[in-house]
């Protein structure tokens, strides 16, 4: 999942259909760093035209709801515009949605009654190469109890399960990648995706973790 890094003058797109959220959020994207451009559209179609004419776009925020949105709009994008990080905007607090949205190629999930900090922060996160995970999330895989593995209950993917297998083996990101045949760069992605879905901060607590959902066996 390579992302370069994002210069100072920023240009970010805004697709939703409600204007008043496109001016609000436009507003806030601009404090980002000085001379951050936003555009707007207000609908899937109208914004995949804005972002496939644009030579450099560094994100896009596609509201889940909106005429010609939805999955299959993140889709569209991803197929159309394969290197533009997507950010799903959503009023769903769903953590199915959630898990949805990243599975069709979204790289963050940012319900709408999200904060200032929370918005700024996902987008940095994003823009960094990594995967902004809700914390709504961390409430969805912190359940009691044991949980299947997979794409199900424990929010996370069939992927990121897989790592988490290795994780627990002790293996280096190096070594997972070259396991799995992926890069380093989508493990690192998928190990900030799993820490923030079981709301952990490192390996160790990761592989507990893991191990108290029944996630993996010893």
């Amino acid at each position: 999942m390579a992302r370069m890094q994002y210069s100072a003058a920023m240009k970010l797109l805004i697709v939703d259909d409600h204007v008043m959220v496109r001016e609000g959020l436009a507003a806030l994207l601009a404090q980002v760093e000085a001379g951050t451009t936003v555009l707007q559209a207000s609908n899937g179609d109208e914004g995949l035209a804005v972002a496939t004419g644009e030579a450099v776009l560094d994100a896009a925020f596609l509201d889940l709801a909106m005429p010609g949105g939805g999955i299959a709009a993140i889709r569209a994008f991803r197929e159309r515009c394969p290197r533009l990080p997507i950010i799903v905007l959503s009023s769903s607090e769903d953590p199915a949605d959630v898990r949805q949205a990243l599975a069709a190629g979204a790289l963050g999930y940012l319900p709408k009654s999200a904060g200032t900090q929370t918005m700024l922060s996902a987008l940095r996160l994003v823009l960094s190469g990594e995967v902004y995970v809700p914390s709504l999330m961390l409430e969805a895989g912190n359940g009691n109890g044991p949980r299947n593995g997979g794409d199900g209950e424990s929010g996370l993917t069939e992927r990121q399960i897989a790592v988490l297998h290795q994780l627990c083996r002790g293996a280096s990101n190096k070594e997972i990648a070259r396991v799995l045949d992926i890069s380093e760069k989508t493990i690192k992605a998928h190990i900030t995706a799993i820490f923030r879905t079981l709301g952990v901060v490192n390996r160790l607590q990761a592989a507990a973790a893991a191990r108290r959902l029944g996630l993996v066996q010893d």
